[in-house]
């Protein structure tokens, strides 16, 4: 999704927030007045994050509250798992609880409101437009060999874990692929994170190959792009992949909440609708 003039003034007003040296800042308004037309904002902020560190060192981590929402969602593992194999389509439910899962986001929120999170739980809504598009990926499933899901944040991998493993009961055969960032960016997934919930236990793990919250095709490792040139099926998991991923040409499904203006008027919904899109 290529970048709109209020996404420039919102990418330029968050840095203004982080820093207000004007050196900076200067370099922040060069990056985005000389951005090309298919750039998107995770690259953006991938190269707004090399200026940071430049000047000023490593960012703060989110190490804390990585660990704080994955130790959440591992503590709801069990009765989840559960509810899952409880269900009457669990995998149905399991893509909801992946979809809610993607609320547990540094980048896109000014702050995690657990309450609010564990409220989603109970307002899940599978609309006759992700119904339509449920079906056409189960019956891509059934047909496929290799199976790619691109993670987004710490908290969410859980619920993306339980998501495979209903996948892998109903798909015994399916080679399932996890990529998760290069390196530590806001609270999204990095190798580390996917091991430290036992992501390993249930796929392959592969990294994007940088630290960018999204997945920039010419930044990915040779590995990652012929992983991903080469899955049968793509679950592409965040705002961010989706900004990154599409108008690209592939056939992926995408599934994430609106969190910011930009996506509730894009699908015009209400902030926090979680979506389920298919483009072919």
């Amino acid at each position: 999704m290529f970048l709109t003039e209020k996404c420039v003034k919102c990418l330029y007003d968050r840095q203004k927030k982080i820093s207000k040296d004007e050196e900076y800042l200067s370099e922040i308004e060069h990056i985005l007045k000389n951005r090309g037309e298919q750039d998107t904002a995770p690259y953006m902020v991938y190269l707004f994050n090399r200026v940071y560190e430049k000047r000023f060192g490593k960012k703060y981590s989110y190490e804390k509250e990585k660990k704080e929402c994955n130790d959440l969602l591992l503590s709801m593992q069990e009765d989840l798992r559960k509810e899952l194999l409880e269900a009457e389509n669990p995998i149905e439910k399991a893509l909801n609880f992946a979809r809610i899962g993607n609320y547990m986001d540094y980048g896109a929120l000014k702050e995690v409101d657990t309450g609010r999170f564990l409220t989603l739980f109970k307002e899940t809504v599978w609309s006759e437009k992700d119904h339509k598009v449920y079906l056409s990926f189960l019956k891509e499933c059934e047909m496929a060999k290799s199976f790619l899901l691109i993670a987004d944040n710490c908290g969410e991998i859980v619920l993306d874990k339980l998501l495979i493993e209903m996948l892998k009961k109903r798909f015994s055969d399916l080679k399932v692929t996890v990529m998760v960032r290069g390196g530590r960016v806001l609270n999204d997934v990095t190798m580390e994170d996917a091991k430290y919930v036992g992501m390993h236990e249930v796929a392959d793990i592969v990294t994007n190959g940088e630290a960018v919250s999204g997945t920039v095709y010419h930044l990915l490792s040779e590995e990652a792009k012929k992983i991903l040139d080469q899955a049968d099926v793509i679950l592409a998991k965040g705002q961010g992949n989706f900004e990154s991923m599409s108008r690209q040409g592939r056939h992926i499904f995408y599934t994430f909440l609106c969190k910011c203006d930009l996506f509730t008027e894009r699908f015009q919904v209400p902030k926090f609708t979680g979506m389920f899109v298919e483009e072919k």
